[in-house]
């Protein structure tokens, strides 16, 4: 099993926006892709950062279903994300893999 995780450093400003378009839009769309089992919204409490910081994670079963989901699904949402809130948050992207 595998968690992809994203974190993400959103401006103040924008979290309520950002927090009701995760929960509303983004995260159901990834969840319809079905290849991720399931997911969890993190906010981080002790980041150095400006603005707020949050992880979304999503568990996947295979490494094929993640490069599935990369290859054919990440580029459109993460378009999304970057047109929505443009110049407004920082993310990056992390892969793991579950040890026990």
């Amino acid at each position: 099993m595998l968690l992809y995780n994203v974190t993400l450093i959103i401006e103040e400003s924008a979290v309520e926006e950002w927090l009701e378009w995760m929960q509303e839009t983004h995260i159901p769309a990834v969840l319809a892709t079905e290849k991720f089992v399931s997911n969890r919204l993190l906010k981080v409490l002790d980041s150095p950062n400006e603005g707020v910081t949050y992880c979304a994670q999503y568990v996947a079963e295979s490494l094929a279903d993640y490069e599935d989901y990369q290859l054919n699904f990440a580029p459109a949402l993460q378009a999304d994300l970057q047109q929505k809130f443009e110049n407004r948050f920082v993310a990056f992207r992390t892969l793991m893999e579950f040890v026990n």
